[in-house]
Order: structure tokens, then sequence, then C-alpha cells
């Protein structure tokens, strides 16, 4: 009996949220998703949940959905405080890909110009990153991801690479990408 087949890719994520309306405003107007879909009330669907379908920008075309929002006014309140670790939520983060170095640069400086708080920024071995959180207190990861040549040859060595920025004023939107490691495995 061969083993598992390995999958292609995480098609989409489903997170519950305790006010669609405020999510709806974070995740299109703060992560900048476009909605492409909600359920209705159908003769097979009577009573349908509250639920939106959201798409990323793939090479000017939408998905179904990449990530969706079910309605649940039922959650417990999210914590006060973000953190990385140890947050009483199922959901860690979850990271969404810039389409490029300058494009991720210009999401901060909106973000910023928003009012949005950056609970970190990170340089890893395999990504440039902001971390925010959303209503709920979801982690969500803004990323561009760094040339493949860079982080393949040792992926857990690019994976256990971490330098932190500054989250605020004008540090927060600087970047280094000059000068980054190269993760080679060892010979």
């Amino acid at each position: 009996m061969a083993g598992p087949v390995t999958p292609v890719g995480v098609n989409h994520v489903v997170l519950n949220v305790r006010d669609i309306e405020e999510s709806h405003t974070f995740w299109t107007e703060v992560v900048g998703l476009k909605q492409v879909g909600e359920l209705k009330k159908t003769p097979q669907r009577p009573n349908p949940p509250r639920m939106r379908f959201y798409s990323c920008d793939h090479n000017g075309k939408m998905n179904h959905h990449d990530i969706a929002l079910v309605e649940n006014k039922d959650l417990p309140e999210p914590p006060k405080e973000w953190g990385m670790f140890g947050m009483p939520v199922a959901v860690n983060h979850i990271a969404i890909t810039l389409p490029s170095r300058d494009a991720w640069l210009q999401h901060l400086e909106y973000l910023q110009g928003k009012g949005v708080k950056f609970n970190r920024r990170v340089e890893h071995g395999m990504t440039h990153s902001l971390y925010i959180n959303d209503p709920n207190g979801y982690g969500v990861e803004l990323l561009y991801e760094l040339p493949r040549e860079v982080w393949e040859g040792d992926i857990d060595a690019a994976l256990n690479f971490a330098v932190a920025k500054p989250t605020e004023g004008k540090e927060a939107l600087e970047d280094e990408h000059q000068n980054v490691p190269v993760f080679r495995a060892a010979e």
C-alpha cells in the first residue's frame, strides 16, 4: 500500500466570525481581497448561514474563493492584545502573499496611513512579513516571498531565520532586500 498523495496546495480557508460586516470591511479594505459571492436562500438551502466568499488576484483572474467567512455571533470576544503565540484562538495566522516587494511596501504604507496596528514585522529566510490581526483575533501575515533560490537549498534553516524589524514610524516601512542570506544545505 502506497502512502498518502501529497496535495498541490491549500484550496481555501473558512473562518468563523462574530460580525460578518466588520470582518468584510477588514478583509476587503485592510487586506484587499475581493468579494466574489455569498450564500443566498434557495429551495435547496432555505436557511443558509450568513456566509461570504473572497478571492485574491490570481494574475488578473478571480478564484472561486480563497477565504470564506461564516457569521457565528456566539464566538468568544478576541483577546485584548494580539500575540504571535499562546493566543486562545484556533487559527494562529493566515499568510497572504502580495504580488511583489514594491506592492508589499505600498500596502504597508497604506495600512500605516489607515492607522492599522503593526503587531510584528519580520524578515524571515523565505519571506518578509507584516503581522496584523482581524477583528476576531486571527493573525494575518502579509508577505512577499523572496526568490526561491534564496531559501530552497535549506528550507529548515530559512524557516528558522528571523530578524525582528520596527513596527512603528518610518522604520516600519523600510526593507532590506539587497543583502539577504542564501540558505544552502551543509555539504
